[in-house]
């Protein structure tokens, strides 16, 4: 172990403890000054070298301000940096490496402010950037000047751990482990209470009281030096800092308690209250696991998002043969080669071959649109049937996708918002150690020590902001819990305080307020047979649709012999001895033709119908679109299709605001631009178009059935099949807002008034144990309240 000694300007976190029996003359228990572990020795020692080496290159960047700044202890170090050499960077033009890395294990702002400037101040390294919001950590170097594994080296050294941004995330539980002890040693510390409580009345023997009073002071012990230990170290890095933490009253609350109930219980001289003391620690604990559990997780948004496009190619050699080669190796000039059913690697134009491509998750346009020679097509994008030849115009980073992967970055890395618990926290926690004090010096004047003890005790435990602090956490883990009943999956409660706020909502087309599948609208019985006959063993979503027609209409599926499909085409057989053929057209329907006699060998077609097909509005669009504007909403339809079309779905679905023809970028920066005049947006879409759409909106809310990076870079997944969770969502969003603010200012008005009851001594520390809990029984009913008020919705039957 290390035994460096701390410099005078370097305050080491944690307590100092006296020897305890058994240590040495000189011995004491200290901290490791770098991640606050207990050690024993004359001077704040190292726990490892692993902290000593972090303390070293933070001193040696001269960043030992680091110490001050901080507002959480870092994890310990675990100097695991292996393997980094093979993983894949992109490489500009000029040789500089680029590579976007997860970094866990940031605590706070100073733990983001050291990590950025030790990086920073590395030979080679030209940007250093981390996001506070996500832990996201972009890296440009010189290959030449120093490694990724260098690199990565130095955030384990600070005690931080690098990932390669997808793979799984190491959850810190100690906070649940504390909330499961301080539940347990609370029951059983209730328990026991009870017994002393009900002894009173039937003179329980002495000896029962102690070996009681004894076990409670047990359990309570660890329940304060270590469930409790976050409280206290939020109270210390406040004092540090210069700020009232609400942590502080609640940690001398805790003190307090616990100091009195260890005197009371040595002594034998009166009542302990420890069963206040175990509650207090368990609800606080409680509700600091439910506001932890509510923070974001998009930082994997865009990695999913450029994942879409395949890593490898198919190139053209000079010789005409073909090779297969990674994505990233493509350069401008390069031809490839797709067939139906992949994804282009890169963007490009088509040199020779016909085909569709499905780019509805791209542009938004819900019909595969033809392309052929001169055609442009996009990385991500599907061939769906057909084959090409393409001149690569731009690859890797230069891709649409990849510009719209580091739009979708640049808009989710967004700090967190400060909450009214927050804003009043200071306040409240002056006010609360004045009366505080007042009520001690005042007592102790006029009454003696006692009596002080016991009013001050009352005082910190009446006044303690549990309730207060408790009723965002509550409220909206009820909330979250009703809108996931209800089919809306919310990332957390900040989502839900931003969806309170919504005053504008725009819905992308295909996939939102439609089904994103082709529907056959009111076909010829006959024809629809014929198609389905000739489509029966297709996979393409036009066969699929028009089988699914014919089976809901109990038509039995005609077994079709010499089926020829022709990529990009259309399909042809022979049913019931005559010859068909279907053809697509532009306008969305399908063409029937029935072979007849031609003047040589290749047979005339007459068309014989048409099969219209068309993306369907969702059942419950309209209802939901009314509902929407009936509470003063104003709704938009943003869709990349051609204006009659969109027209036609607008108007079943009752929106009177369209855009159409508007790419990823142009629906990106009309919710920009009204943000940027004072609305606040909710965004709601599938298509892999959406993903910065959904991260630029007040709110993000992403189909279940939509592309996963959409459904990742939301802030909300819709998982049924129907619009209606979005109606839910506000209108829940909006109750559980009100229930906060209700729940608060009840805290607060209980506050002054037991308080007060308890400073002029009307409330001994005994009947404030019983009130804490009561003042948090508001809270929760508040929390139920919004249950209630959801199933009132339910019951109403409106939309």
């Amino acid at each position: 172990m290390a035994g460096v000694t701390v410099e005078p300007d370097t305050p080491a976190l944690g307590r100092t403890a006296p020897a305890g029996p058994g240590e040495g003359p000189g011995a004491r228990a200290a901290s490791c000054p770098h991640c606050g572990t207990a050690v024993e020795g004359t001077n704040d020692a190292f726990c490892c070298t692993g902290c000593e080496h972090a303390w070293e290159i933070i001193h040696g960047a001269g960043l030992q301000d680091y110490y001050r700044r901080r507002d959480a202890l870092p994890p310990r170090p675990s100097g695991d940096a292996t393997g980094w050499s093979s993983v894949p960077v992109e490489t500009d033009p000029d040789g500089i490496c680029h590579l976007a890395l997860q970094v866990d294990g940031l605590r706070c702002a100073a733990c983001v402010w050291v990590t950025e400037r030790v990086l920073g101040s590395m030979d080679g390294v030209s940007e250093a950037h981390v996001s506070y919001a996500t832990g996201r950590t972009r890296l440009s170097w010189d290959p030449d000047a120093v490694g990724l594994e260098d690199l990565a080296a130095t955030i384990a050294a600070l005690g931080y751990r690098p990932r390669v941004v997808g793979e799984g995330e190491r959850w810190d539980r100690g906070l649940l482990l504390r909330l499961g002890f301080a539940a347990f040693a609370a029951m059983n510390i209730m328990l026991l209470s009870a017994s002393i409580y009900a002894g009173w009345a039937s003179s329980m023997d002495a000896r029962y009281v102690a070996l009681f009073t004894w076990t409670s002071l047990v359990l309570a012990t660890p329940l304060t030096f270590w469930a409790a230990a976050p409280f206290f170290e939020g109270a210390v890095r406040g004092l540090r800092s210069g700020v009232l933490h609400m942590d502080l009253p609640i940690a001398l609350a805790v003190a307090v308690l616990y100091g009195h109930g260890f005197v009371v219980t040595v002594t034998a001289s009166g009542d302990a209250y420890f069963d206040s003391l175990g509650m207090l620690v368990t609800l606080l604990l409680a509700g600091r696991v439910l506001e932890s559990h509510g923070r974001r997780r998009t930082a994997e948004a865009a990695l999913s998002l450029a994942a879409v496009a395949p890593a490898d190619a198919r190139r053209l050699r000079a010789d005409g043969s073909v090779e297969t080669v990674p994505s990233a190796d493509l350069v401008a000039g390069d031809r490839i080669t797709v067939g139906p059913g992949q994804e282009f690697p890169a963007d490009g134009v088509v040199l020779d071959g016909h085909g569709r491509v499905a780019s509805a998750l791209l542009t938004g346009e819900s019909r595969a649109t033809p392309v052929g020679r001169g055609g442009e097509v996009y990385a991500g994008t599907l061939l769906q049937d057909g084959a090409l030849t393409v001149e690569v115009r731009a690859a890797g980073a230069d891709t649409v996708l990849h510009g719209m992967a580091a739009r979708l970055r640049d808009a989710v890395d967004k700090p967190p918002t400060e909450i009214l618990a927050d804003r009043l926290a200071p306040a409240f926690t002056a006010v609360t150690l004045l009366v505080a004090a007042a009520t001690a010096v005042g007592w102790w004047l006029s009454a003696g020590v006692e009596p002080a003890l016991r009013a001050t005790i009352a005082v910190l435990v009446v006044a303690c902001p549990c309730a207060l602090a408790l009723a965002r956490p509550l409220v909206a883990s009820a909330g979250l819990g009703a809108l996931a009943r209800r089919g809306l999956l919310v990332r957390g409660p900040d989502v839900l305080d931003r969806l309170g706020e919504v005053d504008r909502l725009a819905f992308d087309k295909t996939g939102t307020v439609t089904l994103g599948v082709p529907t056959v609208l009111d076909p010829d019985p006959a024809l629809l047979r014929i198609a389905a006959g000739l489509e029966r063993w297709s996979s393409h979503p036009i066969a699929r649709a028009i089988l699914d027609a014919a089976v809901a209409r109990g038509i039995p599926l005609p077994n079709a012999e010499e089926v020829v499909e022709v990529p990009g085409r259309g399909v042809e057989g022979t049913l019931d001895g005559v010859r068909y053929r279907l053809r697509s057209g532009g306008d969305g329907r399908v063409r029937v033709e029935r072979a007849g006699a031609g003047p040589g060998p290749e047979p005339a077609w007459d068309t014989v119908g048409a099969l219209r097909l068309e993306d369907r509005a969702r059942d419950d669009s309209g209802d939901v679109v009314r509902a929407l504007e009936a509470e003063g909403l104003t709704v938009t339809l943003l869709t990349g299709d051609d204006p009659a079309t969109a027209r036609r779905v607008a108007d079943q679905v009752a929106v009177r605001e369209v855009e159409a023809r508007m790419s990823p970028e142009e629906k990106t920066r009309w919710i920009e631009d009204e943000t940027g005049a004072g609305r606040r947006v909710l965004f709601a879409g599938d298509g892999l178009n959406d993903g910065p759409a959904l991260a630029a909106a007040h709110v993000g809310i992403a189909m279940g059935t939509g592309a996963t990076s959409s459904v990742i870079a939301a802030d909300g997944v819709v998982a049924t099949e129907s619009i209606r969770p979005v109606l839910l969502g506000l209108r829940i969003a909006r109750h559980s807002a009100v229930a906060v603010r209700r729940a608060q200012l009840r805290s607060i008005v209980y506050n002054v008034v037991a308080v007060s009851a308890a400073a002029a001594g009307w409330v001994n520390p005994l009947v404030a144990a019983v009130l804490m809990p009561l003042s948090s029984s508001l809270v929760l009913h508040s929390a139920a309240g919004v249950e209630r008020f959801a199933r009132r919705v339910d019951r109403s039957g409106e939309v």
